[in-house]
C-alpha cells in the first residue's frame, strides 16, 4: 500500500506547472537506440547546438527537454563509438514532439577506434564514475577467459588482491563494500572458478558502470561503491549470434526480434574437463569432477510506444570434487540465480517511471568426508524485492528523481557433523529504502545534485538517514571541476577468503551489532584539451565506522550470543587517482595511476592500533594500449605495477620456562600486524586479434594472448615452517607465463 501511494504521488508530478506560461511551452522527448540492433543506449548525450543546454538518456534510453521556446532548434545526439546525428526541428507553442533517434555504430577500423570514452560523454564524466565497454573486456588479455571484473580492476582506485581473485577492492574497501547489480538485482557472489573470474558473460552484457564513491541518493546499501551492470535487450532488427571456443570455457549467444519485442539468450560452460582427464593419474590433487556454467536470458515485450515489460534471468553454478588420498574427499557446489521483471513507462514528456521486481539466490554447499566422517554445510540467501523509481523533468533547471526499494531477505546457515546438526542460523529480515534527489542547473555552468536516502533494516530495528551532495562547475566546455559528499550505511558483512570465494557467508546487523557507516569526500577535475584526449584526476577521503566482522579469535560459535560473534572497529582511506586517456586513432588506450592508503583498527587487536589490511597498496599503475596493425590485425598490451601487499612477518620462536613445572613452551613470535611488504608486483600481458570471415558473410575473430609475457614470479604469499623453524619461509608464486587461444564466430 505504501508503494502504491508513493507511485500515485509521483505520477501526479506529470502535471505541468503553470508557471511562465509553461503549458504553452513546447517540449521534445524520445528514446535513443542503436540503429543496427534496436538496443536502447544508456546515458547517450543530447545537446542543443549553439547553447549550453544538454541532457543524457536514462538507463532505458529516454531523454527529454521541457520548457523550450517556439522556434527552430538543432539537436545533436552523440554516444561513444557511434556516428553523431543532428536533427533540426521547428516547434510550435504547446507542441509535445516525440523524437526517437537511432544512432549508427562508427567504423571501428583504421579511421577511429574508441576504447572507453570521449569528450562528448556526460554521465561517465560525473565524479567517481567510470565505464568499461564490452569491446574492451573482450580485447584485453585475460587468463583463459574474458572477464568483466578483471577489466574493472584496471581502473584507477580499483585494486586486485591477486592473480587468482576477481574481488573488487575499491578506494580502500573490501569486496563486501561494493554493491553489485545485474539488471537492478543484487548479486551476492559474482565469481567462477574459485574466484578466478566473474560470473558475467561479456556476450550478454550491454553496459558496465562503476560508481567508485560519492554516488547519488538513488544507490545505497554499501559503504563504498556500486557496480551497475545491464544485460543486452536483444537485437530488434534481425537474428544474430556468436559462438566462441576457448581453452577454459566456451560460450554461445543468440538474440533477435519477435512480433512484440526482442529476446537474448547466452550460455557458457567450462571445457577444461578433457585436460583434467589427461592429467588425472599423473598429477596429484587433480579433481575427479569440475565444471561450471552460466546462462543469461532476457525477454522484452512492448505493450505500446510508451510502455515496455522486460524479464531477465541469470543462473550459474560451480561443481567440484577433490580427492585427497584414500580417506579424504572434498565436494563443493556454489552459485547464484537471479530474476527480475521491469516495467518502464513514459507517462509524459516530463515523467518517466520504472517498476522492478527482483529475486536473488546465492548458495554454497561444501562437504568434507574423512574416514567415513562427514562435515556438510548448507548456506543460502534468498532476497526478494520490489522497487519503484520515477524521474520528473520539472523544467529546464530541475530534474527530480525519487524512489522506494523494499525487500525481504532470508539467510540460512546449517552445519552438520557426522550426520548430526551442529549449527543452525536462520536470519529473516526486511528492508525499506526511499530516496529523493534534485539536479538543479543553477546556471549553464554550475549545477548541484542534492538528495537524501532513508534506510530501514528490521533486524535490529535500525533507521538511518543519508544525505548526498554533488557540485559541478564548468568554467570552460573542456574543464569540469567537481566535488561530492555522501553518508553511507551497510547492514551486511561478508566472511570470505581472498584465496577462495566458494565459502562466502553473509551476516547481518542485529541487537548489539549496529550497521557500519561512513562519510565520503571527493574532489575532482576533468580536462579535455583536444578531441580524443582526456585527463581526469580525483582525490578522496572516506571514513568507516562501526565495522563488524566475525571475530577470528572465537574458538567455537556454538552457544555464543550473536553480538559476541563479532569484533568491532573503524577505519579510513584516502588517495589520489589520475587517468590519462587517448580514446581515438590507431593507437589508443589509457594510463591509470592510484596513490592510496587504507587502515583498520579493531578493539583488543594489535594493541588497538591502526594497521593496513592485506590489500593495501600504496602505488598502483595500469597501462592499457591498443594498436590497429592493419584492417585485420589488432594488438593489445596491458602492463600492471603495484606495491607489494602487506603481511605479518614471522620472526621465530620464544622459549619460555614453566616456573611450576619442568618443561618449556616455544610460542611463535611475529612482528607488527601487516607491517611487512611482499616484493613489488608487475606483469605484462599481450594479445593479438585477427578478424576474418567464413562462409562469405560470417565474421570471425582468432585471439592469441600471452599472460605474464616475461614470466615475472610475483609472490602470492609466504609459507612459514611453523613446525621446525618459523624463520624459514618458502614463496608461493602467482601465475607464470601462460598462453591462451580462442576462436569466435559471429553470425
Amino acid at each position: 500500500m505504501l508503494l502504491f501511494k508513493i507511485f500515485m504521488v509521483l505520477t501526479a508530478f506529470s502535471m505541468p506547472i503553470d508557471t511562465d506560461n509553461s503549458l504553452e511551452r513546447p517540449s521534445v522527448s524520445g528514446v535513443i537506440s542503436d540503429a543496427t540492433t534496436g538496443e536502447t543506449l544508456i546515458y547517450a548525450n543530447v545537446y542543443i547546438r549553439g547553447s549550453q543546454s544538454g541532457t543524457t538518456s536514462t538507463s532505458s534510453g529516454f531523454y527529454s527537454f521541457t520548457n523550450l521556446e517556439a522556434k527552430t532548434y538543432v539537436f545533436q545526439f552523440t554516444y561513444v563509438g557511434y556516428t553523431p546525428v543532428e536533427r533540426e526541428v521547428t516547434l510550435e507553442p504547446g507542441q509535445r514532439l516525440r523524437l526517437d533517434i537511432q544512432l549508427t555504430p562508427s567504423n571501428l577500423l583504421l579511421e577511429e577506434v574508441v576504447v572507453r570514452a570521449d569528450a562528448n560523454r556526460e554521465e561517465a564524466r560525473n565524479i567517481g564514475t567510470a565505464q568499461v565497454t564490452t569491446q574492451l573486456i573482450r580485447d584485453l588479455p585475460a587468463v583463459l577467459q574474458a572477464a568483466v571484473f578483471r577489466s574493472v580492476q584496471l581502473l584507477p582506485g580499483v585494486k586486485a588482491a591477486s592473480d587468482f581473485s576477481s574481488g573488487l577492492y575499491v578506494r580502500g574497501g573490501g569486496p563486501d563494500q561494493t554493491l553489485i547489480l545485474l539488471d537492478r538485482t543484487t548479486v551476492y557472489n559474482p565469481s567462477h572458478f574459485f574466484g578466478f573470474f566473474s560470473t558475467f558473460n561479456p556476450d550478454a552484457i550491454k553496459d558496465v558502470r562503476l560508481y567508485k564513491g560519492g554516488y547519488p541518493a538513488e544507490f545505497g546499501g554499501r559503504l563504498g561503491s556500486v557496480l551497475d551492470i545491464y544485460n543486452k535487450d536483444g537485437n530488434r532488427m534481425e537474428t544474430k549470434g556468436v559462438v566462441s571456443l576457448g581453452m577454459l570455457s566456451s560460450r554461445a549467444m543468440i538474440e533477435g526480434p519477435y512480433t512484440r519485442g526482442s529476446y537474448m539468450l547466452a550460455v557458457r560452460r567450462s571445457t577444461i574437463e578433457p585436460l583434467l582427464a589427461a592429467l588425472r593419474g599423473s598429477v596429484d590433487t587433480v579433481p575427479d569432477k569440475f565444471y561450471f556454467y552460466d546462462i543469461n536470458g532476457k525477454l522484452n515485450f512492448d505493450l505500446n510506444q510508451n510502455n515496455r515489460l522486460s524479464f531477465s534471468f541469470y543462473g550459474g553454478e560451480d561443481n567440484v570434487n577433490f580427492p585427497f588420498g584414500d580417506d579424504l574427499e572434498f565436494n563443493l557446489k556454489y552459485g547464484n540465480r537471479t530474476f527480475s521483471s521491469n516495467w518502464t513507462s513514459i507517462h509524459s514528456d516530463r515523467l518517466f517511471t520504472t517498476v522492478t521486481a527482483t529475486a536473488s539466490q546465492y548458495f554454497n554447499e561444501p562437504e568434507f568426508s574423512f574416514g567415513g566422517t562427514t562435515f556438510e554445510r548448507n548456506n543460502t540467501i534468498w532476497d526478494y524485492s520490489l522497487k519503484v523509481d520515477a524521474e520528473w523533468m520539472a523544467n529546464d533547471k530541475h530534474t527530480l528523481k525519487a524512489g522506494v526499494w523494499s525487500g525481504d531477505m532470508n539467510l540460512e546457515l546449517i552445519d552438520r557433523f557426522d550426520n548430526s546438526e551442529s549449527l543452525r542460523s536462520i536470519i529473516n529480515t526486511q528492508y525499506l529504502n526511499a530516496y529523493i534527489q534534485d539536479e538543479y542547473k543553477i546556471t549553464p555552468r554550475f549545477k548541484v545534485n542534492a538528495g537524501a536516502r532513508l534506510s530501514y533494516f528490521s533486524k535490529g530495528d535500525y533507521l538511518r538517514v543519508e544525505p548526498r551532495l554533488t557540485l559541478e562547475y564548468s568554467p570552460d566546455p573542456a574543464l569540469r571541476l567537481q566535488a561530492a559528499y555522501g553518508r553511507y550505511n551497510q547492514f551486511l558483512t561478508l566472511i570470505t577468503s581472498e584465496a577462495f570465494s566458494g565459502f562466502d557467508v553473509w551476516l547481518t546487523t542485529d541487537k548489539g551489532v549496529p550497521p557500519s557507516w561512513g562519510d565520503q569526500f571527493v574532489m575532482g577535475a576533468k580536462v579535455y584539451p583536444v578531441q580524443g584526449y582526456n585527463i581526469e584526476a580525483e582525490v578522496y577521503y572516506r571514513t568507516m565506522k562501526d565495522l563488524f566482522e566475525l571475530d577470528p579469535r572465537l574458538p567455537d560459535a556454538a552457544g555464543v550470543d550473536y553480538a559476541e560473534l563479532f569484533r568491532f572497529g573503524d577505519g579510513y582511506a584516502y588517495g589520489f587517482e589520475l587517468m590519462l586517456e587517448k580514446s581515438s586513432g590507431r593507437l589508443n588506450g589509457f594510463i591509470g595511476y592510484t596513490w592510496g592508503v587504507t587502515r583498520r583498527r579493531f578493539q583488543g587487536y594489535n594493541k588497538d592500533r591502526f594497521f593496513p589490511p592485506k590489500y593495501d597498496r600504496t602505488h598502483d599503475v595500469n597501462i592499457v594500449a591498443n594498436y590497429m596493425l592493419s584492417r585485420k590485425w589488432k594488438s593489445t598490451a596491458v602492463f600492471s605495477f603495484a606495491t607489494g601487499q602487506a603481511f605479518t612477518e614471522v620472526l621465530g620462536r620464544t622459549e619460555i620456562s614453566d616456573p611450576f613445572g619442568i618443561g618449556t613452551t616455544t610460542p611463535v613470535t611475529v612482528g607488527r600486524v601487516n607491517a611487512s611488504r611482499l616484493p613489488d608486483y608487475h606483469r605484462l600481458d599481450v594479445g593479438l586479434t585477427r578478424s576474418g570471415q567464413i562462409f562469405r558473410d560470417k565474421k570471425t575473430e582468432f585471439q592469441i594472448q600471452i599472460i605474464n609475457l616475461y614470466s615475472r614470479r610475483n609472490i602470492w604469499f609466504y609459507q612459514f615452517d611453523l613446525d621446525e623453524n618459523p624463520a624459514v619461509r618458502s614463496e608461493v608464486p602467482l601465475l607464470p607465463i601462460l598462453p591462451t587461444l580462442s576462436y569466435t564466430v559471429y553470425f
